[in-house]
């Protein structure tokens, strides 16, 4: 029991951080001497120019993103307070539903991103290692959320 513990702490906590760096890092999308962040497109040309992002689409994901951070910080808090008063036998219904919407915002606002992203994708363009982390995000978190579903505290 201590290992399966110890290894949904280490699943949790990766899905944290990879939230955390995919929600904050500016690389959603690359190309050379631009990149497309959920807050800021920067360009450079011997200096770096920011402009911020106002599209609606764009504060959607902003939104969703932040959501599936919370969500999932939220969920490693009600676990671990779950972990020393839930009755023996008890399932941790209320951790795996924040952990199942968490994982649901990072899909809805990583396909918004897919769908939505900036007008004009070119051959030089390509999506950078925040956008992979938050899709990678999503199905551990999901799988996280059928687990805390799915375990039993024992004694």
């Amino acid at each position: 029991m201590l290992v399966v513990l110890v290894g949904i702490l280490i699943l949790h906590l990766t899905e944290i951080i990879l939230l955390i760096i995919s929600t904050s890092v500016n690389a959603w999308r690359t190309s050379e001497g631009k990149s497309y962040d959920l807050w800021y497109n920067c360009e450079t040309n011997g200096k770096t120019h920011c402009n911020a992002g106002f599209d609606d689409w764009l504060q959607a994901v902003q939104a969703l993103m932040v959501l599936a951070t919370l969500f999932c910080i939220l969920s490693f808090i009600f676990f671990l307070c779950q972990l020393f008063s839930l009755a023996k036998g008890g399932r941790f219904f209320f951790t795996a539903v924040f952990q199942v919407l968490s994982s649901l915002f990072v899909m809805s606002g990583a396909i918004i991103y897919t769908v939505m992203s900036p007008e004009g994708k070119t051959d030089k363009e390509s999506y950078g290692y925040a956008f992979v982390l938050a899709w990678l995000a999503f199905p551990l978190t999901l799988l996280s959320g059928f687990i805390y579903i799915i375990l039993r505290k024992k004694e």
